[in-house]
């Protein structure tokens, strides 16, 4: 039975910290690198992990999650309704508090196609966006496709140590997780577990590896472009610096409007309490404001400096 060591790739400083290590650490041929593409990803992360899969000369292999089937499904659904048939009958005898009309439900199983995007496949599916209440996306578009990924090289007569780039400093969860978990085919490592932000760049430095340029770009993390957990700076920032992705999140919301039930009120990606309910347009005006949200803060409107390192990367 070969033992592999699986690294999970976000294209971020600690994953890449941690692959790093993985590789100062085994021989070239037991350590494998994956990265799940949510489809919300920024285009600059893409490139990274090119970059590193080339800088490293490892190859990095991408999955993406596949709501086809279950796009499949609910069109049937919503074509039965479109042509007349009861909800109840649809669905079974359940009560809904924003029933489907025939013509909703025709113009949202027009809807019901893969579009090639995770990201909004998931939430044409849903009708909706996730929230931190509701926080569906990091499992359906990274856990589950990575290990399907993981348990099809178990499949195949290897046992798994699973290399994860956490690090206890990062939340009250993370600080209880153990440094290691065993088990006879599948085990997890954390490696990076006790690491300052500090000694993780350090990482970088030491193998001649850039860190993902969009820590110069006013980033705290990378990831989805833009995160559902957004804070005001984030979304500040975005606004700044991507406007093309404010105008993406726009369409997302277009879209999944109208695959949604009629409901009084249109999805928001967003779920602030102080821009709820409202559309990426009211959560970016939010966002220009000063503390209690109330007065624009003309500061965060600004011409954005070329960096703007929230971990001193510029030099």
């Amino acid at each position: 039975m070969t033992r592999l060591r699986v690294v999970s790739m976000s294209g971020g400083k600690d994953s890449t910290a941690t692959l790093l290590l993985a590789l100062e650490t085994n021989w070239l041929d037991d350590v494998r690198a994956v990265f799940a593409d949510t489809g919300n990803e920024h285009p600059a992360t893409l490139d990274y992990v090119a970059y590193l899969s080339d800088r490293l000369g490892i190859p990095i292999e991408t999955v993406r999650a596949d709501f086809s089937r279950q796009m499949a499904t609910k069109r049937e659904k919503l074509l039965r309704i479109a042509n007349g048939e009861s909800e109840s009958d649809v669905y079974g005898a359940r009560k809904f508090q924003y029933p489907w009309s025939q013509e909703a439900a025709a113009r949202a199983a027009e809807l019901m196609q893969p579009t090639g995007n995770p990201f909004l496949d998931l939430c044409l599916l849903k009708g909706g966006f996730p929230s931190r209440s509701r926080l569906y996306c990091t499992e359906q578009l990274k856990h589950e496709p990575l290990e399907a990924w993981t348990y099809d090289l178990v499949a195949k007569g290897n046992a798994i140590e699973s290399w994860q780039g956490v690090r206890a400093d990062e939340s009250k969860s993370r600080s209880k997780l153990p440094d290691y978990e065993w088990g006879p085919v599948f085990s997890t490592r954390r490696p990076i577990l006790r690491w300052g932000v500090d000694r993780v760049f350090e990482q970088h430095r030491r193998h001649g590896i850039e860190p993902n340029p969009l820590y110069t770009l006013g980033c705290a993390r990378v990831g989805c472009m833009p995160c559902i957990n957004s804070g005001k700076d984030d979304l500040a920032n975005m606004a700044l610096r991507f406007p093309e992705h404010v105008e993406k999140v726009r369409e997302y919301e277009r879209l999944v409007g109208l695959a949604q039930r009629p409901m009084p009120f249109a999805p928001s990606f967003f779920h602030h309490s102080k821009a709820d309910g409202h559309g990426i347009d009211v959560a970016v005006e939010w966002s220009q404001t000063s503390h209690g949200g109330q007065q624009f803060d003309w500061t965060r409107q600004a011409e954005p400096a070329m960096c703007s390192s929230q971990y001193g990367l510029c030099e």
